[in-house]
């Protein structure tokens, strides 16, 4: 048996007929930029998440960054990042001219830790990006009653139907980010991401930063760039939209039925849910010891495991110039030594669980020399 980190294919095939049919209107009618389904999906989105806006762009690091710029950061002023997250987070500000400031993980959730953000609030920090990772969200209600006059802008990539306390991914800052890579719980046939906001002004301004800066053709009363989300993703993402709340439950029910088959095994950190999250489960996250050793084990036995991530960013060649080094993250260190993203996507069935869980076990008692 072979059993991917995900099957893209599964999902295709139950919207296929209805995709093949968007795109083809898409062709006929030649409407591949600003065509109605943007709109249409831009709206569904929003309503979605419990938002009154959402902007539809080329990219999730792209609408990190738009967000950034929207709400007016720019040199001379400090966005906090967590160092557990993939290095999109911390780029995005990069790219908007704004400092970035790395604090450590919670370490039994791998999320923001909140006493580290607040020991790291200063005069020029001006947000806070909480990344809702693995498909849970931050604890915001803490991070705001730490962060001062700073923004809460999220970063929801990975969080796409996460609720915590009833609430929305995406509906809990001042301004989120998200994707719609490939491999998200809702995910385009390319890249493509999304900008949401209750807050008018904001979303006036990403529309306009992501269509050269402007709102109308040949003028340009400010300096923007091209990061548009292009009618045949919208029709993909609108098809995959109404479906995903039932693909979410699916995915809730395979992580429950790991945490039953791994119980018993010792060896195994079972993922930690944050009390008042509904997790939505983008990855199902273990901790293992000599993960390496256990990775290249699942791999020849044909589970297709993965690592979330396996350097932290303040370990990254990218951001050398912030000048950390070894030790100064270790929550953060830590899990990139250990982390293990098992197989879970819709329609994973039963048998492929019990068979990843079986290789896990093998694996950890070959690395253990039993």
């Amino acid at each position: 048996m072979h059993v991917p980190l995900v099957d893209l294919a599964r999902q295709h095939e139950e919207i296929a007929a209805e995709v093949e049919k968007g795109l083809a209107s898409v062709f006929a009618d030649t409407a591949f930029i600003h065509g109605p389904e943007v709109a249409e999906f831009e709206a569904e989105f929003a309503e979605f998440c419990g938002v009154d806006h959402c902007i539809g762009v080329g990219s999730g690091t792209d609408a990190l960054e738009l967000a950034i710029r929207a709400l007016g950061l720019g040199p001379g002023d400090q966005v906090i990042v967590p160092a557990n997250s993939f290095i999109a987070s911390a780029l995005a500000v990069l790219r908007a001219g704004a400092e970035v400031v790395l604090v450590d993980c919670d370490p039994n959730t791998h999320l923001i830790d909140v006493a580290q953000v607040e020991k790291a609030m200063g005069k020029r920090v001006r947000a806070v990006m909480p990344v809702h990772l693995y498909g849970q969200v931050a604890p915001i209600v803490s991070l705001e009653a730490v962060s001062g006059r700073a923004v809460i802008l999220e970063d929801a990539a990975q969080s796409q139907g996460a609720t915590r306390h009833g609430r929305s991914a995406g509906s809990l800052g001042r301004v989120a980010g998200t994707s719609f890579y490939p491999g998200k719980n809702i995910g385009a046939y390319g890249d493509a991401g999304a900008v949401l906001t209750d807050d008018e002004e904001i979303a006036d301004r990403v529309r306009k930063l992501g269509n050269w800066g402007s709102s109308q053709k040949y003028f340009h009363p400010v300096a923007g760039f091209n990061s548009r989300l292009d009618t045949v993703q919208a029709v993909v993402l609108k098809a995959k939209l109404a479906r995903l709340p039932q693909w979410n439950e699916q995915r809730g029910v395979a992580a429950k039925r790991y945490d039953q088959l791994l119980g018993p095994v010792a060896e195994v950190v079972r993922p930690v849910t944050l009390e008042g999250n509904v997790h939505v489960w983008h990855l199902y996250v273990v901790r293992v010891p000599e993960r390496d050793r256990v990775l290249d084990l699942l791999h020849e036995a044909g589970v297709g495991a993965g690592v979330h991530y396996p350097t932290p960013m303040h370990l990254q060649g990218a951001l050398s110039d912030l000048g950390h080094g070894t030790g100064d993250f270790p929550a953060s260190e830590k899990a990139s030594a250990e982390v293990l993203s098992l197989p879970l996507f819709p329609g994973i069935t039963e048998d492929e669980q019990g068979f990843v869980v079986a290789s896990l076990k093998d694996a950890l008692m070959q690395v253990q020399g039993r």
